[in-house]
C-alpha cells in the first residue's frame, strides 16, 4: 500500500475557537448552507458527532460525486485537533482505499487574533499506487474552497461562533 502525503498551512484572521467551531464542529449544517449548489446535506449515520461516529455528505445533483463517508476518527475540542478518515465514496475511485485528514487550528504568533489551520492529507493507495499533486487537485481546491467560504462568512458574521 502506498501513502502519499499532503500538507497545508494556511493564516486567518479569524480566531481559533471561532474557526473550529464553524469548519469542524457546526460543520454538518453550516456547509450545506454556506455551499448549497454543491452539498445537499450531512447525515450522521452513526455516533453523536465525535470519535467513532460516521458520517455521510450528500453532494447535489450534476457533482462529479454523489457522496462521501467520514469517520470520525478524533475530535478534540480543548486543543482543536480533528481527524477524519474518507472510508467510502466516489472520490477513491479504483486506486486508493481510503484518505486520511487532520486539522489543527491554533493561535497565531504572528497575526494577533488570527490563527493557523495546519492541514495533513494521506492517500492511501491500492496496491502499489502512489496519489500525485495532479491527482488529488480537484480535491484540495475543493478544500480550499470550503475554507474560504466559512472564513468569509465568519468575517462578515463578527458575532457568530463565539
Amino acid at each position: 500500500m502506498g501513502v502519499t502525503t499532503f500538507t497545508e498551512e494556511i493564516t486567518s484572521p479569524i480566531t481559533p475557537i471561532r474557526l473550529f467551531k464553524a469548519l469542524i464542529v457546526d460543520s454538518k449544517s453550516l456547509i450545506p448552507k454556506l455551499l448549497p449548489q454543491f452539498v445537499e446535506n450531512v447525515v450522521l449515520l452513526q455516533g453523536d458527532g465525535g470519535a467513532g461516529s460516521i458520517e455521510q455528505v450528500n453532494f447535489t445533483k450534476g457533482n462529479p460525486f454523489e457522496f462521501v463517508k467520514h469517520r470520525i476518527d478524533e475530535l478534540d475540542k480543548e486543543n482543536m485537533v480533528c481527524k477524519y478518515t474518507m472510508i467510502e465514496g466516489d472520490p477513491l475511485g479504483q486506486n486508493l482505499d481510503f484518505i486520511s485528514h487532520e486539522i489543527k487550528i491554533e493561535e497565531s504568533k504572528i497575526n494577533s487574533g488570527g490563527c493557523i489551520c495546519k492541514m495533513t492529507t494521506n492517500y492511501h493507495g491500492i496496491g502499489d499506487f502512489f496519489a500525485k499533486e495532479e491527482d488529488i487537485k480537484d480535491g484540495k481546491d475543493s478544500a480550499m474552497g470550503i475554507y474560504k467560504t466559512v472564513e468569509a462568512y465568519l468575517i462578515q458574521n463578527p458575532n457568530l461562533y463565539t
